[in-house]
């Protein structure tokens, strides 16, 4: 009898350990959790507050991981201290993102029941299109050892509503519109007035060099739906003509900008950029559609 009264506390000791950890994973997005101590009702990807079961963005991106009604953490005053780091490798497993104590902002803790945690990932430099990454965010408990982990694989893609066209020997790595008033990539096409829009290329390679200098040329245009013309530089880079800019200038980033005031064009604004090769028959055009809100 005394044997069976011990094997049968220990199986609740056991039993009761198990019950503390948790796996999970969505067979869709390949989103994969494992908690120990902490728990977690519902964790899901959203992009612009909807939900999302995909694991392939478009550079600029942003994505979060939210955490629903999480329990298990020690509680001090009523008040949970939850800790949080992300960490970001690419294909090779090397570590392009990282980040910790995301959640140092609430020294004195948070009160918050259910308890709604979120972890948000830009898609962007150094994270860049045709890659394979992988996003690990642990959560852990200041006042207790409790921990809760998950991981996401996912790809990157360029954003299909640029369009590019190289001729001769340009090449580039990144083609995206950003806008300085939402300080973020704009990947839905729509822009405001009164903002500063940028039209980026990075990594862009292939023209002559002149004890490394190159010569390049810009120009920008836009026309609205009914074509009529909205912005027409002809030359953005026309100071560099006789004296170039070093060619690592070049390669690192190429970009123009412009803003939009008042409301005398019809949407969509199509807008074309060209870089082009003075020394060369090198070029390359983006062109994208914009709608003005």
């Amino acid at each position: 009898m005394k044997i069976t009264h011990a094997s049968f506390i220990i199986l609740l000791i056991v039993t009761g350990c198990q019950f503390s950890k948790s796996v999970k994973k969505d067979l869709v997005s390949g989103l994969t959790t494992k908690g120990d101590l902490l728990t977690c009702e519902d964790v899901y990807l959203t992009v612009n507050d909807e939900r999302i079961t995909r694991n392939s963005f478009v550079f600029g991106e942003i994505f979060t991981i939210n955490y629903n009604d999480m329990q298990g953490f020690a509680r001090e005053n009523g008040n949970v201290f939850p800790s949080m780091e992300m960490i970001v490798t690419d294909h090779s497993q090397d570590t392009v993102f990282y980040a910790d104590e995301l959640y140092s902002k609430y020294p004195e803790g948070m009160k918050y029941d259910p308890l709604h945690l979120t972890a948000d990932l830009t898609v962007a430099s150094p994270i860049y299109s045709n890659g394979e990454y992988s996003l690990t965010v642990n959560i852990s408990d200041r006042k207790g050892s409790g921990t809760y982990s998950s991981i996401l694989k996912f790809s990157v893609r360029p954003n299909d509503k640029i369009l590019t066209e190289k001729r001769g020997i340009a090449e580039y790595s990144e083609a995206y519109i950003f806008s300085q008033g939402r300080d973020n990539v704009i990947t839905d096409g729509k822009i405001g007035l009164d903002d500063n829009i940028y039209i980026i290329v990075e990594g862009l390679k292939g023209f002559s060099e002149v004890n490394g200098l190159v010569f390049p040329g810009l120009s920008l245009k836009a026309s609205d739906s009914e074509g009529n013309m909205i912005l027409n530089n002809a030359d953005m880079f026309v100071q560099y003509t006789e004296a170039g800019v070093a060619a690592s200038d070049l390669t690192s980033r190429v970009s123009s900008h412009f803003s939009l005031t008042g409301s005398e064009f019809k949407n969509p604004l199509h807008t074309e950029m060209v870089i082009w090769d003075k020394k060369s028959s090198a070029k390359l055009i983006l062109s994208t559609d914009l709608t003005v809100e």
